[in-house]
């Protein structure tokens, strides 16, 4: 879509984007926008992000993508109202300087959208040099000096069109020049020195990959989650599960534990539920039917027999029928049907029951 019609996304699609306009709004800025250079600083915030990324962990892109970022604030997560507040304070000073100088996102969106079909021009026999487009722009991409526009930083919100009182404002496939396309010797540098650190970067994403892993320790997750590994490598932090979850046992990260996981102390795992992967934008939490979440093993539970008051809730409240009674003795858990949902040991009275996390879920 880049391609074809320019960055359309951070303006109309990104809620982090919508956020910053509507912050915008509330200020009601007096102070007038000016033309806005590129910083070649994004370059290697991008090369970093996705660097790693692409050495398989998403350590670095949950602390700065827009759409994280604004899953993180909205659930009132600290990283997300920390960046939140950051993305405010730049607002005021100037406007849509994240999107534009920042974020890695808008700087793959600006790259395409440098060599998109349709692109916002200046007319050069309508425009009358009034600089009403210039004081008006959100990401400060027109040079009404020069009469050119930067699509690379220009976030395509029309408003440029909008507010031209001669109509020099253009948006569509740009007529043919003299000027041909030509790389700059300082970019070409700047766009070399970013692919090399995005090399250093994967190495370095390879590393912190198994890093991770080692913090996941006794953490009970979602179904779909594959290993702790993969999930501890993909995972956001966006809390998009959290907010969706049904019975609220998906809980945010904290101290204990570095990533979402599950909380038996609110309830248990439905048997009918597969919300949170439905919901999951990274994939950290796959996709699951209902039918493949329910042989799929998310712990182990385990009876404590000096405990157990053998009063049998537990059976009745199982609805894999893992946990067998007889009146008078402790309840007997059958391993092979048990899948971890946590609902005996939302049951007991007792405190006689304990689910383990398992390092990889298995169908069973």
């Amino acid at each position: 879509m880049t391609l074809l019609f320019g960055r359309f996304y951070c303006s109309l699609i990104c809620p982090f984007g919508i956020l910053q306009e509507i912050e915008a709004l509330i200020l009601r800025r007096k102070k007038k926008n000016s033309f806005t250079p590129n910083y070649p600083a994004k370059y290697f915030i991008s090369a970093v992000c996705f660097g790693i990324l692409a050495g398989g962990s998403a350590v670095a892109v949950r602390y700065i993508d827009p759409y994280t970022a604004f899953g993180s604030a909205v659930t009132v997560s600290v990283a997300g109202l920390i960046l939140a507040v950051v993305v405010l304070m730049l607002v005021f000073f100037k406007n849509r300087f994240f999107c534009t100088n920042i974020c890695p996102a808008g700087t793959i969106l600006g790259i395409l959208s440098k060599i998109s079909l349709n692109k916002i021009y200046i007319s050069q026999d309508d425009c009358v040099s009034c600089g009403m487009c210039e004081r008006n722009c959100p990401s400060g991409c027109i040079d009404s000096k020069n009469k050119t526009v930067d699509n690379e930083t220009c976030i395509k919100c029309l408003k440029c069109l909008s507010i031209c009182p001669k109509g020099g404002m253009k948006y569509g496939i740009k007529p043919k020049s003299d000027a041909k396309f030509s790389i700059k010797r300082r970019e070409l540098l700047i766009y070399g020195r970013a692919l090399a650190l995005f090399g250093c970067m994967i190495k370095a994403g390879i590393e912190i990959k198994d890093k991770v892993v080692q913090k996941f320790k006794d953490i009970i997750l979602p179904p779909g989650v594959g290993s702790e590994e993969r999930f501890a490598n993909k995972c956001l932090n966006c809390n998009l599960c959290v907010e969706n979850c049904p019975n609220k046992i998906i809980v945010k990260a904290d101290k204990e534990f570095p990533a979402v996981h599950l909380d038996y102390s609110k309830g248990s795992c439905k048997k009918d539920c597969a919300r949170c992967g439905e919901v999951c934008p990274s994939g950290a939490i796959k996709r699951l039917s209902k039918e493949e979440k329910q042989h799929l093993r998310i712990g182990m539970a385990m009876i404590k027999d000096d405990s157990c008051i053998k009063c049998g809730l537990c059976a009745d409240a199982c609805p894999y029928g893992a946990i067998s009674f007889e009146k008078g003795s402790v309840p007997k858990l059958d391993a092979s049907k048990c899948i971890g949902c946590g609902a005996c040991k939302n049951a007991c009275r007792s405190e006689a029951i304990e689910v383990f996390a398992v390092r990889e879920q298995t169908r069973i």
